[in-house]
């Protein structure tokens, strides 16, 4: 196995953390570097199990003189862009944060990996840069999907794929684009859709659903994901984006109803009874009706699909937030065979 030096941005995160684990686990001979700002979305506690194997650097990749230093003082070799502000309600309060983090601070470490001739570059963007789809209209975000953000969150994630693209046909840089579905399994913020359904079951507090829960979004288990980045950053072609998902759609009342069931079932309570928790609310501004993602490129050209079964995974997800659990059994032992309101 070759020794590389690896920069990972936003790596106290939810999906940040469990890709450092993985890669740790994975690539023993690899020296990592882990940059987060450790806002409210960023906890040092998620790398708890591999601290001790990893260099952490307290920054925000919007610092682009200490970004600068890093790079000269450690060399790297490869840089994965997980580090972003992602909460589409928090973007509609306050989008400059979101400018600040998501575009500025992308190309700050696109002008430090060109400057110091990184091998590779992985942007770690989602689907909702695509826009939204009709509910019945049976099309599906591929790659060459137009661009058609919604949100000052998806907006500014946009805007970093743009200037990654541009890099790569102006300057050469040798970057990847993913774009994925939602993501859920331990360590997820709480003001996220699941965990923050969770903690209202916990408390028996309402849970509110925007408008009539009929937004519908693939789901995916952020391990499933973190293995499609590392296939990526190894082995996806310079200038390529490709779509990540596992073909599991819900509406979001959908996603609540299995969460609660879920729910009675660890409890042992009579089934539909946390679904009385249910509420509705007002919706929210430009809230994209539907996400559909073909992900056949990602298969084709890497082997790549997701493999956890939903039911398994959001069972050892909600168990893991019940009890505190950073990794689930599943999770230590990698599935083999198995294939502000409450919106997303």
């Amino acid at each position: 196995m070759q020794k590389r030096t690896i920069l990972i941005t936003g790596g106290a995160g939810f999906i940040g953390s469990h890709l450092v684990k993985y890669m740790v686990d994975k690539y023993p001979l690899y020296d990592i570097h882990v940059i987060d700002s450790l806002t409210y979305a960023g906890d040092k506690k998620n790398l708890k199990e591999c601290i001790n194997k990893i260099k952490f650097h307290e920054v925000s990749i919007s610092n682009e003189r200490i970004i600068n230093t890093l790079f000269e003082l450690y060399d790297f070799d490869g840089v994965i862009n997980v580090a972003a502000e992602t909460h589409v309600d928090n973007s509609i309060d306050d989008p400059n944060v979101f400018l600040e983090t998501n575009v500025v601070g992308t190309q700050n470490l696109i002008n430090a990996s060109l400057k110091y001739k990184i091998n590779k570059f992985l942007q770690v963007s989602t689907d909702e840069v695509y826009g939204s789809l009709d509910f019945n209209d049976g099309r599906t975000f591929y790659e060459f999907t137009p661009f058609s953000p919604s949100s000052p969150y998806s907006a500014s994630k946009a805007s970093a794929d743009f200037l990654v693209l541009a890099a790569c046909r102006t300057y050469n840089l040798p970057a990847c684009i993913t774009h994925c579905s939602n993501n859920y399994g331990p360590k997820q913020h709480s003001e996220k859709l699941i965990p923050k359904v969770i903690k209202c079951l916990k408390n028996n507090n309402q849970i509110p659903l925007y408008g009539d829960g009929g937004n519908i979004r693939d789901w995916i288990h952020v391990e499933d994901h973190v293995k499609a980045l590392d296939k990526v950053f190894h082995s996806g072609k310079n200038g390529d984006r490709y779509n990540v998902g596992s073909n599991t759609e819900f509406t979001n009342l959908e996603l609540v109803k299995k969460i609660c069931m879920t729910y009675d079932n660890i409890k042992g309570l009579v089934p539909g009874t946390s679904s009385r928790l249910i509420s509705f609310v007002g919706d929210r501004p430009g809230h994209d009706l539907r996400y559909s993602i073909n992900v056949d490129k990602i298969y084709t050209k890497l082997r790549w699909k997701a493999e956890i079964n939903f039911n398994l995974g959001i069972t050892e997800t909600v168990n893991s937030y019940l009890y505190c659990l950073l990794y689930p059994r599943t999770y230590v032992q990698p599935y083999r065979t198995h294939k502000k309101n409450c919106g997303d």
